[in-house]
């Protein structure tokens, strides 16, 4: 017998009525797993560690104090803020540092890339820098705003490679401080928005994040621009911020890490990525293991637990804190003590001037 689709929907109704079912959004849908296995949430890292991907960005005039308080809940010995922004605001951050926690903390400068093509904009970036290194700043933080937002003069899109801008990096490699630098965002947010889209529910709760091609460019023409500049200035050191979005893909970035030995790595808001592939994620850490950072980005001290239990723990199917991130559970890595200390300390002291090492171990 042919049901029309008028009595087929009565149907379901009445099925739904009769059993307690009610409609449900793939939104609503978050099913509690009754996979029963060993459960190690790991609360507070196992060693002391930088976070290099840190941001504060009231550090001018905050009370670090609650900041500090939570840092030690996790065992936190550094944070990097990398909202220090430019001169008298960066100033201000440093002296609050300075006068409250001065082992603590420290700052990336930032560069704002408005009026590129004017008179003289490059000489003055330039001289900018060298004077914001000069008061404290360790670094400079590149956001993803370089290669999607900024224009200049005539109008066109900044290229992150535009050579206007060569002096900028090569002045961070003669000062000795690292170029952490924000390109584009996950490739899924250039892709059709539809069912084959692993971001979709990302996507539907969060529409801005949609690009297209000419959205501002293609996500590889962005990325090949950012490959560009860590190729033109191999003097210079570079941290890619959230594995460069290959995390994804350690096959292609590890070609990557070949093909740029300047180029090192912090896994901020990528570690789903990891924990959904633990024996090549584990792999990865092994081979590259003096080139990738802890990072975790958005300053929520809950968070964090998920970072440690991936790298730390050998638990097996276990949610992250975002659905609409990663709908797919994840993997402990259970590194060894050795990589977990480069991940956590080493690397970034090796790689950060001036950082307090006495606050880690040997």
């Amino acid at each position: 017998m042919k049901l029309s689709y008028i009595t087929f929907i009565c149907i379901g109704l009445l099925y739904g009525c009769v059993f307690g079912q009610k409609e449900m959004s793939f939104e609503e849908y978050n099913p509690s797993s009754t996979l029963v296995v060993p459960e190690n949430p790991v609360l507070k890292a196992k060693f002391p560690f930088i976070d290099i991907h840190g941001h504060q960005y009231r550090m001018p005039e905050q009370d670090l104090a609650p900041v500090i308080a939570a840092m030690d809940t996790l065992n936190m010995g550094i944070m990097v803020n990398l909202s220090g922004r430019s001169g008298e605001q960066l100033l201000k951050s440093v002296k609050n540092i300075q006068d409250h926690y001065p082992n603590r903390f420290v700052v990336f400068a930032n560069i704002d890339f408005d009026g590129v093509g004017t008179d003289n904009w490059t000489e003055n970036a330039v001289a900018q820098l060298e004077k914001d290194v000069k008061n404290g700043a360790r670094g400079l933080k590149i956001y993803k705003s370089l290669g999607m937002r900024y224009k200049d003069t005539d109008g066109k899109r900044v290229g992150i490679d535009d050579q206007r801008l060569d002096p900028i990096w090569a002045k961070c490699g003669e000062l000795g401080v690292p170029v952490l630098i924000h390109a584009a965002d996950p490739k899924s947010f250039w892709d059709p928005f539809n069912a084959d889209n692993e971001r979709w529910l990302e996507l539907k709760t969060h529409p801005r994040r949609k690009r297209s091609d000419t959205d501002p460019a293609s996500w590889e023409q962005i990325i090949k621009e950012q490959h560009n500049m860590f190729k033109k200035h191999p003097k210079t050191t570079f941290i890619n911020a959230h594995m460069g979005w290959y995390a994804n893909n350690l096959g292609k970035l590890s070609e990557l890490m070949e093909a740029m030995p300047n180029m090192n790595v912090e896994i901020g808001a990528i570690i789903a990525e990891l924990g959904r592939q633990p024996r090549a994620a584990n792999r990865f850490f092994e081979k590259y293991q003096d080139r990738i950072l802890f990072g975790k980005d958005s300053w929520k001290p809950e968070e964090f637990p998920t970072y440690f239990r991936v790298l730390e723990s050998d638990d097996e199917y276990f949610p992250y804190h975002k659905k609409y991130h990663a709908f797919w559970a994840m993997y402990g890595l259970n590194l060894p003590d050795e990589i977990l200390k480069k991940v956590y300390y080493k690397n970034a002291l090796r790689i950060v001037p001036g950082l307090d090492s006495s606050l880690f171990p040997e």
